[in-house]
């Protein structure tokens, strides 16, 4: 019996060589092999560890743009481009020509099918009028205000506070991520989970979100056939995407319960003046014209998680990037504190811990500045996939139709030459201020990280917002050092989160 099994062990071994050989050989080279049935699916997988550099690196030796073959089952061609120009044909000028679609919908079924984000045409236009009604809504603002003050001075302060004086290692990518979570979760449903607190307790929905986002990522690197095999079989990423939709559901379904029996009970009328009385939630339970109408739990649900999703996930991922960028760049960080000083003086003997309004936050220009060029570099959601509805012409000659995606590689936008100049792998605020001292406003297809054309992100001002807060404070009030020799690389997720998080240690600037 053991004498077959060992007739085939060269045969093992000659492949082992083979593979370890074309995994060291790809690395240098500036095209991809198409090979029968695999198409280009085994280079990419060879390597899935460098992934992002890949890309960029034929993305720059191929103009901008190319058309990767997928494996023959699959039917995964896809036009992987950074160019500003067929962005904005796809994104803008020929938006109705092309559609998220069905394949779309099958990978990001985890944000179910009545969600902004993965609907189209008519229904994503109700969808869209519904979050901007209550973004723009007057009690919203107020409440934007309200709850990044108090998540910052009651979860973030005494966080920080113990972790400095008992000089303890924090990760700054979780500490963020329970920052903006706090802050989604009481915007859409009234309830603040305090997971940003003393103690840092386990924290099940934003882990079941970054288990999502890494599964979903490998259902649009692998053929459909394969992880729908793997989630029958109910392994590894497919698995924990599973469970973690469960932990979302629940979640959902307790608030939504929880605030249609508080309206039942009496508080039918969501005023600010009532904490927990004007949130997301409540706006669709109401009905009102103002906000929205009365929908099933099932689209308050995908549209709940959407919402924590476009708010909490995004906005973390871009702080982690900023913080990391400032150990890098001193220079930054120092000119920040500069801004501070110089535009927001502080009275007393300076030893207090210092909060700042919103409305302060907008004279911090290079602050800001330093913020849109972290999110270049790093953008937090760097793919953005279309699909066109029929056979067209792209900028540049490229041909597709409705069985080719047109994905826009936004990590590789930020390092192309061609687009943002030959400094473009530096990290440069000042490319972001004007001549007279203003904030310089690149076009959404090149910037591309709020999205561009009528999908542009609603939520931006409110993402500046909490990442100005958290930065100001930060950055005003204490001094971070990251731990030599943490190793800083991005996971494969939908997400462009640090695998191993942003170690620190943090020390209060007046102790």
């Amino acid at each position: 019996m053991m004498a077959p099994l060992f007739a085939f062990l060269p045969y093992t071994i000659l492949a082992v060589y083979f593979l370890l050989f074309l995994y060291h050989f790809t690395k240098k080279k500036k095209f991809l092999w198409n090979l029968p049935l695999l198409g280009m699916l085994l280079e990419f997988l060879l390597n899935i560890d460098q992934i992002h550099e890949k890309i960029t690196q034929i993305l720059e030796a191929n103009m901008g743009t190319f058309l990767l073959k997928g494996a023959w089952l699959g039917q995964m061609d896809t036009l992987i481009t950074c160019d500003p120009a067929i962005v904005n044909c796809v994104m803008k000028e020929k938006f109705s020509g092309y559609h998220k679609g069905d394949e779309w919908r099958k990978r990001f079924e985890f944000f179910g099918n009545h969600s902004l984000f993965n609907t189209d045409f008519d229904e994503w236009k109700i969808h869209r009028n519904t979050f901007r009604s209550f973004i723009s809504h007057q009690q919203s603002q107020q409440a934007v205000a309200k709850t990044i003050r108090r998540i910052l001075e009651n979860g973030l302060i005494p966080v920080l506070e113990q972790s400095s004086k008992q000089c303890q290692v924090l990760d700054l990518q979780d500490l963020f991520k329970r920052y903006t979570f706090d802050f989604a979760s009481s915007m859409v449903t009234g309830h603040n989970p305090n997971s940003l607190c003393i103690g840092l307790p386990k924290n099940p929905v934003p882990e079941a979100l970054d288990d999502a986002w890494e599964a979903i990522i490998l259902r649009f690197l692998l053929p459909e056939s394969l992880w729908k095999f793997q989630r029958w079989l109910g392994f590894g990423k497919e698995r924990k995407m599973s469970g973690g939709r469960e932990v979302v559901d629940r979640f959902c379904a307790e608030q939504i319960s929880m605030n249609r029996k508080k309206l039942s009970e009496g508080k039918t009328r969501i005023s600010f003046e009532d904490e927990e009385g004007f949130n997301f939630v409540n706006c669709y339970l109401t009905g009102n014209e103002d906000n929205s109408p009365k929908v099933s739990d099932e689209v308050m649900r995908d549209n709940m998680v959407n919402f924590i999703f476009a708010t909490a996930d995004t906005s973390s991922t871009a702080l982690t990037w900023f913080f990391w960028m400032l150990e890098k760049n001193p220079i930054v960080e120092k000119k920040i504190r500069e801004e501070i000083e110089r535009n927001l003086p502080q009275k007393g003997d300076g030893k207090n811990i210092r909060l700042f309004q919103l409305e302060e936050l907008s004279k911090l220009i290079y602050l800001h500045a330093a913020l849109c060029e972290a999110l270049r570099l790093f953008p937090p959601a760097p793919i953005q996939i279309r699909t066109p509805l029929q056979s067209e012409t792209l900028p540049g000659g490229h041909c597709v139709d409705d069985k080719t995606n047109v994905l826009i590689f936004l990590y590789g936008m930020a390092r192309m030459p061609s687009v943002w100049g030959d400094d473009c792998l530096e990290y440069k605020p000042e490319r972001w201020i004007t001549e007279n001292g203003g904030i310089k406003h690149e076009p959404p297809h090149k910037f591309f990280s709020f999205n561009a054309g009528p999908r542009i992100c609603l939520g931006r001002d409110i993402a500046f917002n909490l990442m100005k807060a958290i930065a100001a404070t930060f950055i005003h009030n204490y001094n971070f050092q990251v731990l030599e020799n943490h190793p800083v690389t991005p996971t494969l997720s939908v997400i462009f989160r640090m695998k191993f998080g942003l170690l620190v240690k943090v020390r209060n600037k007046s102790a």
